[in-house]
């Protein structure tokens, strides 16, 4: 198999990014062709700081590197360094019908009501995620449940240029659901997703928090008054609660319901500092890693530049390919 997964360069990475993705990737390696990437060209669809962008890629890098990704066995590298993406994007674009992009439910979430204000590269991303994928001839995708939609549309994209071309340029890649990401909820809201932007800090364990901020967090997390049940079922009507256990799950490399085979019966006075001396002891070394790697720029910079020289040759003949196709003249 060859896996290629891309993640946003944000600042304040936390718990909801490592259990969501960082640590499958570091799973993915062991077991197939990877190409890891930080989606610098999908930042810009919205406004940002050019210093703040770059200063989050490297810390990106760096973060990744903590949690085990291992750049010998997988390539790591930013979109901006392997034009490729690009170049592939303007050439699906010119082959993908607007109503195709019209219906993504994540377009209208990201724009709500300012559409008409919205940048055409909002709109467009999705054709530049599936050009991300497509020029490497991926042949899976891990993916979760938002970004299934796009996934499909990277398919119909590959089949509607391979039939208008009559070529095979592109593989179509399939859903990869191995190593299936857990879905990691805020802690003061077990309906919504962790997230950097929400205005609690309480809300998120970020993986630069030292171990008594860790504890305190899950400490204060919402929760409800009822003992962990014996049969996960009986947590679908407590989110907050269902979210917890899932974190355990997911930092323990076991299931929800092995967790509440361990738990069944108690309450959260009791689960809570189980659940915090798990995270702590998870975290902690990665965090110290990661302090002391964001530290030394050209080592990451390092990574880079290397990672994106090995992607550019993979990605090239699948470029020419669809230059061809295409008719147009190229040296």
């Amino acid at each position: 198999m060859r896996i290629v997964s891309g993640i946003q360069p944000t600042g304040n990475l936390h718990l909801g990014n490592y259990l969501g993705a960082i640590k499958n990737w570091v799973k993915l390696q062991q077991e197939s062709e990877c190409l890891f990437f930080l989606a610098d060209l999908h930042a810009i669809t919205v406004p940002n700081d050019p210093a703040e962008l770059s200063a989050n890629c490297r810390n990106m890098v760096a973060a990744l590197v903590a949690a085990g990704v291992d750049t010998k066995k997988s390539i790591l590298f930013n979109q901006a360094r392997v034009p490729a993406h690009a170049e592939l994007a303007w050439l699906l674009i010119c082959n993908t019908p607007m109503g195709w992009l019209d219906r993504m439910t994540q377009f209208k979430e990201k724009s709500g009501k300012h559409k008409q204000r919205s940048s055409l590269g909002l709109l467009g991303y999705p054709v530049l995620q599936a050009a991300d994928v497509l020029i490497y001839q991926a042949t899976h995708v891990p993916v979760g449940e938002d970004q299934r939609q796009h996934l499909e549309l990277a398919r119909d994209v590959a089949a509607k240029f391979n039939n208008d071309s009559k070529t095979e340029v592109f593989t179509s890649p399939e859903a990869y659901y191995g190593a299936a990401a857990a879905r990691i909820m805020s802690l003061r809201d077990g309906t919504s997703k962790m997230s950097k932007s929400d205005p609690s800090d309480l809300s998120r364990i970020n993986m630069t928090d030292d171990d008594d901020t860790i504890a305190k967090k899950i400490k204060k997390a919402r929760t409800d008054a009822e003992p962990l049940p014996a049969k996960l079922e009986e947590l679908e009507n407590r989110p907050e609660a269902k979210n917890l256990v899932g974190i355990y799950a997911a930092l323990n490399d076991s299931t929800a319901q092995a967790v509440l085979d361990q738990y069944a019966g108690q309450g959260f006075g009791a689960f809570k500092p189980a659940l915090a001396d798990l995270a702590v002891a998870q975290l902690s070394p990665i965090r110290s890693r990661y302090e002391a790697l964001r530290e030394d720029t050209d080592a990451i910079d390092a990574i880079l530049r290397d990672g994106a020289q090995r992607a550019r040759a993979l990605a090239q003949p699948t470029l020419d390919k669809a230059y061809a196709a295409l008719g147009l003249l190229r040296d």
